[in-house]
């Protein structure tokens, strides 16, 4: 019988919470194929404008436990840098995930990720999606520390 999974992630970054946000929850459709094929090999629109109720398809890479995977924008504050959208993929009912970003004092943010996932067919999904966004975090950190310009 499938069981309802959840993990959290709390990761701290040298980069603003404003610019960590528009890289991971705005435009990771465009960077994780360029900073990270392994985990995403492409992605494209399939509905809406990027805010609540937009709809992308990414073609997974070979760190991801499933080959395809539909993310759907469930709420989204780019002021408050908080979002949640909901994965449909293969061996997966549902899984709800929530990302908020709280900026810190010395200039940089804390990102706060749950995953909460229903119908889980494998346990090691759930840990091998864990490392997979613990990777795109640093990922997207390393390329605006390089990239100082990069969504401002």
């Amino acid at each position: 019988m499938a069981s309802t999974n959840s993990w959290t992630l709390e990761l701290e970054s040298k980069v603003s919470a404003p610019r960590k946000f528009r890289a991971i929850a705005m435009d990771w459709h465009t960077l994780a194929p360029k900073l990270a094929p392994h985990i995403v090999e492409s992605a494209h629109h399939v509905e809406g404008d990027g805010g609540v109720g937009s709809v992308r398809h990414y073609n997974c890479g070979s760190a991801i436990p499933f080959n395809v995977m539909k993310k759907k924008v469930e709420f989204l504050d780019v002021d408050k840098c908080e979002c949640r959208y909901t994965l449909e993929c293969d061996g997966v009912e549902t899984s709800t995930w929530s990302i908020k970003m709280k900026p810190t004092a010395n200039g940089g943010s804390v990102a706060k990720v749950e995953c909460t996932s229903k119908g889980v067919q494998d346990n090691d999904m759930m840990l091998k999606a864990k490392d997979s966004a613990a990777e795109m975090f640093k990922n997207v950190e390393a390329y605006l520390i390089a990239n100082p310009d990069a969504y401002n």
